[in-house]
């Protein structure tokens, strides 16, 4: 088993400014490594992070009542069996088929449209800060029919979960926040859930207060903890992104050009962008038994760092993998949001992402609108756009000149 002293430590400034190399050194000669500042076990290559995700035997989210549950209390994610089963059938059919497309559609698109409204006359708007950053936060408050006004609150509750997610280092201030989050949102949210009982509407809040599978119905703790997920995960997800694919399409102007005239290739960009700068670096799971992976074996009981941006980008699965290619030939778009994914940006088994389905929804809407407001976007004049973040990453600014609307 490798030592963290052959690359750029995971908590280093070195390797938050550049991951890549130092997944590059880790799935060539140090696949399995002992990381003791967050006392865990770190993997690399495809091969090990698909069977962390796919063996529900071998590897379980056990580890999630501390990682996870102290922010949103205790959700799907930490679920098993019959149990998992029954809560995820309760919140998934939201998620895809007719609800998608007849509920929420119209609510994407109206939340993309009245965005891009604000500054499509400028000439000038830094896609981050004016568009990514509001538009998945702003689409599920209104899919859960919450007050858009309240979108401040909403950003800064997500981001403080997302920290305590991130907070590697173990920092006592971010955790702090983190769980003063958990409270606030549960003192914003208990009273709206409790009286959207008594007046049921067409809002996916109320679904999820009506939902019933085999006699089962959730609790208002269980619908706080699903929405407290939906809001962080959703909205840091898909906000970097939509971040993403313009950062990765302007740095490729051909394809760019490609995607501008044939929009069906969207989805292939979205998919590349989730294999090339996925919005999630890495998940952990914990082992059930003693495991064989490559690099050694990780006993049981064990907290197991998954690097997705590091298996994602292994040269045993894919070719070239350090190049962004929209064409390529060995990643699947048709299956790429689905549990056949064969990228693992949503991770896959019985925790494959359920909002899947609805990042992929925003992504279309938003892209193809973003596309036909600003047809010549183009990044500004010297602008670098780099990226930023160790447990999720993205752009921190994509700054884009176009000709203005008339």
């Amino acid at each position: 088993m490798a030592s963290t002293q052959q690359f750029p430590d995971i908590l280093s400034p070195e390797f938050a400014a550049d991951p890549y190399s130092a997944y590059r050194v880790m799935r060539d000669s140090a696949p399995l490594i002992w990381h003791e500042a967050t006392r865990s076990y770190i993997v690399s290559r495809y091969e090990d992070v698909e069977r962390a995700f796919k063996d529900g035997t071998s590897f379980t989210t056990d580890n999630y009542e501390w990682q996870i549950e102290p922010v949103h209390g205790k959700t799907i994610l930490q679920l098993s069996g019959r149990e998992h089963a029954v809560r995820r059938a309760l919140v998934a059919p939201a998620f895809r088929g007719s609800d998608l497309r007849d509920k929420f559609l119209p609510v994407i698109e109206r939340n993309s449209r009245e965005l891009i409204d604000a500054f499509r006359h400028t000439g000038r708007v830094d896609l981050v800060d004016a568009y990514a950053t509001r538009f998945p936060v702003n689409v599920i408050a209104d899919m859960l029919g919450l007050d858009k006004a309240d979108h401040p609150r909403f950003h800064r509750w997500y981001t403080s979960v997302i920290a305590f997610l991130g907070n590697l280092s173990g920092d006592p201030e971010v955790t702090a926040e983190g769980e003063r989050t958990r409270v606030e949102f549960a003192e914003y949210m208990i009273p709206i859930i409790r009286e959207r009982r008594e007046n049921l509407g067409d809002d996916l809040l109320s679904t999820l207060c009506a939902a019933e599978v085999d006699g089962v119905r959730m609790s208002d703790e269980d619908i706080k903890a699903f929405c407290s997920l939906l809001l962080a995960a959703g909205g840091e997800t898909t906000d970097k992104a939509i971040a993403a694919i313009f950062a990765n399409l302007l740095a490729h102007p051909e394809q760019l050009a490609a995607v501008r005239e044939d929009r069906s290739l969207v989805d292939r960009a979205f998919a590349e962008t989730l294999r090339y700068t996925p919005p999630v670096h890495m998940i952990m799971r914990q082992t059930a038994q003693d495991v064989e992976v490559s690099g050694g074996t990780i006993p049981a009981g064990a907290t197991v760092t998954c690097l997705i941006g590091a298996a994602n980008r292994d040269p045993g699965h894919y070719k070239e993998p350090d190049s962004f290619d929209i064409f390529r030939d060995d990643l699947t778009s048709t299956t790429a949001f689905s549990a056949a994914a064969d990228h693992l940006a949503f991770a896959l088994g019985r925790h494959f992402c359920v909002g899947a389905l609805l990042a992929k929804a925003e992504v279309e809407i938003g892209v193809n609108q973003l596309l036909d407001a600003m047809p010549d976007m183009r990044l500004a004049d010297g602008a670098e756009v780099a990226e930023q973040g160790v447990f999720t990453r993205g752009p921190k600014e994509v700054p884009v000149v176009f000709t203005p609307a008339a």
